[in-house]
């Protein structure tokens, strides 16, 4: 299995921006597959998931209500919808993918050694 993220960048506080992770090399029916970010000198933290057959999601309470997770079964994509960014959102985030549901991989403990697979990660910078 291969994630990868792309849709990184700069932005200015209040605004907007997608993030992508195609997914590739397996069957993607029992996975779910999440966004986990993680800015400068803090730990890895879960943004949002999303279950690849049903679309069952699950947020951070940090990003509810500007963040939106969604998947695109025909492309393998995963996007994540960002909008009214921080800077306190500025973090390479990274995909990944979990035979778990979506609050599971949401409430899984630090350093997440239960998720399958990882994708290399993508900047986010919002500038205020």
């Amino acid at each position: 299995v291969q994630l990868q993220a792309s849709g990184g960048g700069l932005v200015q506080a209040g605004g907007s921006l997608t993030l992508s992770c195609a997914a590739s090399g397996g069957t993607f029916s029992s996975y779910v597959v999440g966004w986990f970010r993680q800015a400068p000198g803090r730990e890895r933290e879960f943004v949002a998931s999303v279950t690849w057959s049903f679309g069952s999601t699950y947020y951070a309470d940090s990003v509810k209500g500007r963040f939106s997770i969604s998947r695109d079964i025909a492309k393998g994509t995963v996007f994540l919808q960002m909008n009214s960014l921080k800077p306190e959102d500025t973090a390479t985030y990274y995909c990944a993918a979990d035979t778990t549901t979506a609050q599971g991989l949401g409430v899984m403990p630090f350093p997440y050694n239960g998720v399958d697979y990882w994708g290399k990660g993508t900047l986010v910078t919002v500038s205020s």
